[in-house]
């Protein structure tokens, strides 16, 4: 979408300057009186620093008429103070009151760790030199923008967060006085309170997004320029560079109202392919003139270049219904429930449980695993929902048949992963039963009241209920009969099965029949194979289900959601694009079985969606996400409306 200028790459290394003799690239633009300004990273000839030998990145400078024929180049900011003694990188620039503000990246550290990788500012009344020079973030963030104006009487900045940390962030700050920004006291308070800062641009989590260009208001919003690298964090798939746009609410710039349907510049041409790293394009700045929009970027961190387009161009390309990610809330106290040592039972793991809620109690049916991988299930209760008050010390389903008991000392099996479904007085139960050969699905039911009282020996014999000889997981009962039916959902890899009945008596020989499926979708986080999770909610607009999907990209289990016509639970109404919950602390990222997210079941509370599901195959956590704000998800994902039509 961009047009790249002909006379591109506009700025090259001067061999005959030590500073910027190896590689300038990365420029951001201002303009002062009459003048471009463009201020980009430079790096020259090796040196010895601290006795570190390293080529030291620095901030130049250079003037231009038109935008594109610079010249007068300058070395403006030398790193020189301890933050940065290893390198100033990537500039920003705003003018805000009168002062330019110029916010960089500073190494204090050889060789870089995300501990010295942080955010300074450089303050200059006329980018001829530098009044102040402080660090500005006490956290490890590359990349910084600030609004060229106050938003709600607050002066406001976009950073990158967790950069060297990944998954990163791009997340809100706002300060009451421009003073603020230095303020280390404020950034440790935003820091801890991360999660309420997010602008979410990232639509999966094996992805990276940074900061771009400064932000340019228009008369639909705030035009954000940014960075968004596919495939960031996965090691076998090649990383690649897009430069993106988003437009954000004029009086809240956490809220994204339109995407850019599609990338506004990918590598194409030499500069870009080929350089100290190929196939690299980085935005840094942006300025309009006469409604073109122009984006400064680095090419292949090499040189800079500058590419264009008319605003109206990109307002016909803005969808402004474009479902962006929505995340559930992780419980702030995760996990919830961890294996228990001193319990052979449950000694080597606590993970994907079940949930339902009666009489203000939410009870918790989670599964376990022993050191000799034996699964059973056990039960916790939470008077709040939030909290466990009560665990019980022993499993409450016996394991007593042959299909779920090891065909050999020291194999895996057991029940694994129930689900439970509360229908009238009766507590319906779907499990994995396991030998340790198949792994078929089982269903067992008991009588409410004998579960309160804890009459666990009351539940009824279990039966195989899939399809003979086929691995079978995943198994769901609705909470309701649609159609005069009962409805299950299941998994045969790789699709949800939908299976109807007219009774829950399952005679000898009578297993789950396939009347329709849902199967992954290509090329996304769901390719590989999905199952179900919880049993389905209903809604006025469709039974919501909650299901989890498999990246072929990294074979992380992510957690998304869809709509099934009320009617004819074979219709998909409406299926989110991207996941809803994925693998992102070290609970979900480390564990028996790592990078995995995985609920079994979930309550409704206040109009609030809360799961309960196991983190890395190890430990009990909980979310939550609000069930009118995933509908509306569901529903804008599946269509496209364009600011301008």
């Amino acid at each position: 979408m961009l047009s790249r200028d002909q006379r591109n790459p506009v700025l090259t290394k001067n061999p005959d300057n030590y500073w910027e003799s190896f590689a300038v690239f990365n420029g951001t633009v201002t303009r002062l009186l009459d003048k471009y300004i463009m201020l980009y990273r430079a790096m020259g000839e090796e040196m010895v620093i601290n006795g570190k030998k390293l080529r030291l990145s620095t901030i130049g400078k250079a003037e231009s008429q038109d935008g594109v024929n610079f010249s007068e180049r300058s070395l403006f900011i030398n790193p020189d103070k301890d933050f940065e003694i290893f390198g100033a990188e990537d500039p920003r620039v705003t003018l805000i009151d009168g002062k330019y503000i110029i916010t960089y990246t500073a190494i204090a550290n050889w060789p870089p760790t995300a501990k010295g990788i942080r955010i300074a500012a450089a303050i200059s009344s006329d980018l001829k030199s530098i009044e102040r020079k402080e660090l500005v973030t006490p956290f490890n963030a590359k990349a910084m923008v600030i609004f060229p104006e106050k938003i709600n009487g607050k002066y406001s900045a976009l950073l990158t967060v967790n950069t060297d940390t990944p998954p990163s962030h791009i997340a809100l700050a706002q300060f009451d006085n421009l003073e603020d920004i230095f303020d280390q006291k404020y950034w440790k308070n935003w820091y801890s309170n991360l999660d309420r800062h997010i602008v979410h641009l990232r639509r999966i989590n094996s992805d990276q997004v940074e900061i771009g260009a400064q932000p340019v208001l228009t008369k639909y919003g705030w035009l954000l320029v940014y960075s968004y690298i596919k495939h960031y964090l996965s090691q076998d798939v090649e990383k690649i560079f897009r430069i993106e746009a988003v437009f954000l609410d004029k009086e809240d710039p956490k809220k994204i109202i339109g995407r850019v349907d599609k990338p506004l510049l990918i590598p194409e041409t030499e500069y870009e392919i080929k350089g100290q790293i190929n196939n690299v394009v980085f935005p840094e700045g942006a300025i309009v003139k006469d409604d073109i929009l122009n984006v400064y970027y680095g090419g292949a961190d090499s040189v800079c270049a500058v590419g264009s387009v008319s605003l109206e161009s990109l307002f016909k390309s803005t969808e402004i219904n474009t479902p962006h990610t929505i995340k559930c809330q992780k419980f702030k106290y995760n996990p919830i429930l961890l294996p228990k040592p001193e319990n052979k039972w449950e000694s080597r793991a606590v993970f994907n449980p079940a949930a339902f809620e009666y009489d203000g109690k939410v009870y918790i049916l989670y599964r376990t695993t022993s050191d000799d991988y034996v699964s059973n299930i056990g039960l916790a209760i939470s008077y709040d929902g939030y909290h466990i008050d009560e665990r019980l010390e022993y499993p409450i389903y016996p394991l007593r048949m042959s299909f779920e008991l090891p065909h050999k000392s020291g194999s895996w099996s057991g029940a694994e992963d129930p689900r439970v479904t509360l229908i009238d007085t009766k507590l319906h139960l779907l499990y994995t039963a396991y030998d340790g050969l198949l792994p078929r699905l089982a269903y067992s039911h008991i009588d409410l009241q004998d579960f309160l009282l804890r009459k666990f020996d009351k539940w009824a014999m279990p039966k195989i209920i899939s399809p003979p000889g086929l691995a079978d997981k995943d198994g769901v009962l609705f909470h309701e009969k649609v159609d005069n039916k009962f409805v299950f959902l299941h998994r045969i890899e790789p699709d949800i099965i939908i299976a109807t009945r007219d009774s829950l008596d399952f005679k000898e020989g009578e297993f789950l029949e396939n009347n329709g499926k849902i199967s992954p979708q290509s090329g996304t986080w769901d390719a590989v194979k999905i199952g179900v999770n919880g049993p389905p909610v209903r809604t006025k607009e469709g039974f919501l289900v909650f299901y989890h999907g498999i990246s072929a990209i990294d074979r992380h289990y992510r957690l998304g959601a869809l709509l099934l016509d009320l009617n004819d639970v074979r219709i998909v109404l409406a299926r989110a694009p991207y996941p809803i919950l994925e693998p992102a602390h070290y609970y979900e990222r480390s564990g028996v079985v790592s990078n995995v997210v995985f609920p079994c079941g979930q309550i409704l509370k206040n109009n609030k969606i809360v799961f309960y599901y196991g983190g890395a195959d190890k430990v009990v956590c909980g979310a939550e996400i609000e069930v009118d704000m995933l509908i509306d998800y569901l529903l804008k994902s599946q269509k496209k409306r364009y600011l301008i039509p």
